[in-house]
């Protein structure tokens, strides 16, 4: 057995940890670029001291423009390290600024699909990731994700050294979540641990934390119904931490598959996409499974993560997937059709979604017909 784990230089993890922030950036360099969502005074308690520092908003959904500005910004300001603190996408961008300040380049040297797909050869500039939704677990992984409007599509920029040096997670910034928001991102992080879970490329490193991040699932219903649960948003928390270190370290499958491919083709948010497309996934490789390769560990590994989701020790895979359904329904998950895509689009997606990256980490390839049945299921 051979693989390899990648992790931030340190993981700090805890309701109340972000009053740390000041000490470990005056750890790591001088003169700080900070960068935030779109209501800065959000967390402007965590920022302390840094408030005066150099820095700008991200974008919704980073743009290679947008990561093109705050880059110039940061150079002009000599930052000698990078903090990102919101969600997935201002993450997302303070990883991408870091690396490109420290490689002098620009997002279109390095991106996938659109651009020269150069390697990146420097190391990025430290970055602290401090997230404030309980999600994407961008603040563990080595890639951003960025938009490019004029292509519609989403590319990364990956590197092993953009994995942030300090991930800072407190469970309290996710308080001020509204619903929405938390079952976005509550469906992502559940996805990031079912995915690398029955991906042929899992670990034993990643099997353990998908399995207990998937034991900590049902905190997402807690917390929609009741957003100042602060157990569930701890658990929360730890989920999406756990699914982030998944997805870093082994591959996704069909969820993201499509679900990349469809963020640049409509306006819906990632954990979404996520929502409708996980139940309908499940289906679909259980039955292809069952079909065609009645052998492959992924079977058991869906009745182990049924196990987790339900805590029931007799739980199977078709109770996994009544228990996404139900999760569905309760938090009011629209359909694919709701979130912007039409039905006369779904060979386009089925184009995009089969020659995608995630794609290749499903426990079993999907045919095209059986694309197809994904979108119908999820639509």
């Amino acid at each position: 057995m051979h693989f390899s784990f990648s992790a931030p230089r340190q993981i700090v993890f805890g309701p109340g940890v972000a009053g740390r922030l000041p000490d470990l950036v005056a750890g790591l360099g001088r003169r700080p670029f900070i960068i935030t969502g779109a209501h800065p005074d959000r967390v402007a308690a965590a920022l302390g001291t840094l408030l005066d520092s150099p820095g700008g908003r991200a974008e919704n959904e980073p743009t290679v423009d947008g990561v093109r500005r705050l880059t110039e910004r940061a150079r002009a300001a000599r930052a000698d390290c990078v903090v990102g603190i919101g969600g997935g996408s201002v993450i997302d961008t303070a990883k991408a600024v870091a690396m490109l300040v420290a490689n002098g380049t620009d997002p279109l040297d390095h991106a996938e699909v659109i651009g020269e797909g150069r390697p990146i050869t420097e190391a990025s500039l430290p970055v602290i990731a401090v997230p404030t939704t309980a999600g994407t677990g961008a603040e563990v992984t080595a890639n951003a994700v960025v938009l490019s409007p004029e292509h519609g599509v989403k590319v990364s920029l990956r590197a092993i050294s953009m994995v942030p040096t300090i991930a800072l997670v407190d469970p309290d910034l996710t308080l001020s979540c509204p619903p929405g928001t938390t079952a976005d991102s509550g469906f992502d992080a559940i996805t990031q641990c079912l995915e690398p879970l029955v991906s042929h490329a899992s670990t034993p490193i990643t099997d353990a934390l998908a399995l207990d991040g998937l034991r900590h699932a049902d905190a997402l219903r807690r917390a929609f119904v009741d957003g100042a649960d602060r157990r569930a948003r701890e658990e929360m928390s730890l989920m999406a931490l756990y699914g982030g270190l998944c997805l870093a370290n082994a591959k996704l499958g069909a969820v993201h598959g499509f679900a990349g491919p469809l963020g640049g083709m409509i306006d819906a948010p990632h954990g979404a996409l996520c929502g409708a497309l996980l139940g309908p996934v499940v289906e679909t490789n259980l039955a292809a499974l069952r079909t065609r390769d009645a052998g492959n560990p992924a079977l058991d590994r869906y009745r182990l993560a049924a196990v987790s989701v339900t805590g029931r020790p007799d739980a199977q895979a078709g109770d996994l997937v009544a228990w996404i359904s139900d999760t569905v329904d309760l938090l009011e998950v629209p359909g694919l059709r709701r979130l912007g895509l039409d039905p006369v689009r779904h060979p386009e997606a089925v184009r995009k979604g089969s020659v995608s990256s995630s794609m290749k980490g499903n426990p079993i390839v999907l045919t095209e017909a059986e694309l197809f049945e994904v979108l119908a299921r999820a639509a």
